[in-house]
């Protein structure tokens, strides 16, 4: 390989067909003389546009004549072949190493002359840039079979973002991800909105596995309601106002009946129901009112009875004793649903942090933009991110996540996307050059990511995810696939008979 020109943070190379270079690959362009080394991605792949090259291609067919005999002496055609398979790697500059640490000068020019040209394993990279500290999670492989380990402790405190088009997998890193965190005793939330995290507790034959006794699936309805005395006045009032659309004056009203409730001791679904059919105010606010009670007791979520209420602040610090997840399975919830109870999580999770009583959380929001409203996003990523809730978002939709959350993103995990416009919006936010990335992204085939982020220090890796020994629950359905298996499954039931009458007798 021969250092060819650059421009800007571009540097072009000279590639021969017996050299080993693919997209995504690191290079080091090594001086000497100057005593240190550029490091570049390939990001692209052309032919090399020699003086003259399209003129040999269009004489070859003319003179290649099967009846006459090539007389080649000095073996010139084999020169010029392989000329004309050379190739230009079109790279993009990340780093400079000097006396073998990697440091951010990028603005020195290496020699054309004095310099050697080097494929660097991404490995060797990802061990120089010092990724793996005290908590590792095993990511998978990079395309030249070696291991991709990052440190959790760049997860903490961070926003992480996942997209991808539907079935490239993301769902399955997600869930690589969050059984990493518990192994290492943190506590995380899951906002299932599929049901495709709840037998994250069973291996893919049924069997336990070491992470049963840390999974706990919360299903709104069955296993999952609480009392108004755990929920309290001010997540009631931002269930009303956030989720439901309470107006300012109706909501003063329930504050009124609360407190009224209240101090008598006889706070209840039942009690606020007859409180407000007895309140003297304007008939327009009563109304208003009562349509929001019997949506919140049309949900199922609140009890009066204290034996099917659940204890979630008091289920959250028995997680925390060793670490766990809390998976909220929202898959059999209506819309309206989802917005009362994820806005109860939320509320809740911001009280009790602000208050100390319990430690900080990851949060994992699969599709958030179905359930979270527009104004929660800075929210999440600005105050909550402070008190200590640390968010990853899944999405198959990146258009619908603000842009301003993808400028704050510390870690985005992007799988294959062929949309021009999906492209074109996440390479305006993230941390890396818009042409790098679309360039990568285009052509990553399914359950290949491209890793950015303080997780790989900033260097763009491409990562096969490696497969999870855990029932995920996360394919679709198909007709056909389930037709033909209902179909054999029938054919089989009558010699399945005939052998059991056949022991009878």
């Amino acid at each position: 390989m021969r250092l060819y020109k650059k421009t800007g943070s571009t540097v072009h190379i000279i590639s021969f067909p017996d050299e080993d270079v693919e997209k995504g690959c690191y290079l080091l362009i090594e001086d000497k003389r100057a005593g240190k080394s550029l490091i570049v991605q390939v990001i692209d792949i052309q032919f090399a546009n020699v003086p003259g090259i399209m003129e040999e291609l269009l004489r070859e067919p003319l003179i290649d004549d099967p009846r006459g005999e090539d007389i080649d002496p000095f073996d010139i055609t084999s020169h010029i072949l392989y000329v004309q398979d050379a190739r230009l790697l079109i790279c993009k500059i990340h780093g400079t190493v000097r006396d073998n640490k990697i440091v951010s000068d990028t603005s020195w020019l290496p020699s054309r002359i004095h310099s050697a040209i080097y494929r660097l394993p991404v490995e060797r990279l990802l061990e120089m840039a010092s990724i793996v500290g005290a908590y590792p999670i095993s990511l998978g492989e990079t395309p030249e079979m070696s291991p991709v380990v990052i440190d959790a402790s760049n997860l903490d405190g961070k926003l992480n973002i996942i997209t991808g088009r539907k079935g490239v997998g993301k769902s399955h890193l997600s869930k690589l991800l969050v059984l990493g965190l518990v192994k290492h005793g943190a506590t995380v939330i899951i906002l299932d909105i599929n049901g495709e995290y709840r037998n994250l507790g069973l291996n893919s034959n049924g069997e336990k596995n070491e992470f049963y006794n840390r999974i706990h699936v919360l299903v709104p309805r069955e296993n999952f309601k609480v009392t108004l005395h755990q929920t309290g006045l001010s997540v009631m009032m931002r269930i009303l106002v956030y989720a439901l659309n309470l107006p300012g004056t109706s909501a003063r009203e329930f504050k009124h009946i609360w407190h009224f409730l209240e101090e008598r001791k006889m706070l209840s679904l039942h009690e606020i129901g007859e409180a407000i059919r007895r309140w003297q105010c304007n008939q327009q606010v009563k109304d208003a009112l009562f349509s929001r009670y019997h949506t919140l007791l049309h949900t199922g979520f609140f009890t009066d009875n204290l034996e099917e209420a659940i204890g979630f602040e008091e289920l959250l610090q028995e997680v925390e004793e060793e670490g766990g997840a809390l998976v909220i399975d929202l898959s059999g919830s209506a819309p309206i649903e989802r917005q009362i109870i994820v806005e109860y999580i939320l509320a809740k999770l911001q009280d009790l942090l602000f208050q100390r009583r319990i430690m900080p959380i990851f949060l994992f929001a699969e599709e958030a933009h179905l359930y979270l409203r527009e104004t929660y996003w800075d929210d999440i990523v600005t105050r909550m991110r402070h008190f200590g809730i640390f968010t990853t978002f899944i999405t198959n939709q990146p258009n619908t996540i603000k842009e301003s959350i993808y400028r704050q993103a510390d870690n985005i995990f992007i799988f294959n996307f062929v949309n021009e416009h999906d492209l074109e919006f996440i390479s305006r936010a993230a941390k890396v050059d818009a042409e790098t990335l679309v360039s990568i992204v285009r052509d990553l085939p399914p359950h290949y990511c491209l890793v950015l982020g303080d997780v790989v220090k900033n260097f763009p890796v491409i990562v096969k995810v490696r497969p999870l020994n855990v029932q995920t629950m996360g394919e679709t359905r198909l007709f056909f696939k389930e037709r033909d298996a209902n179909e054999s499954r029938i054919k089989q039931e009558p010699t399945l008979h005939i052998s059991q009458q056949a022991k009878t007798s």
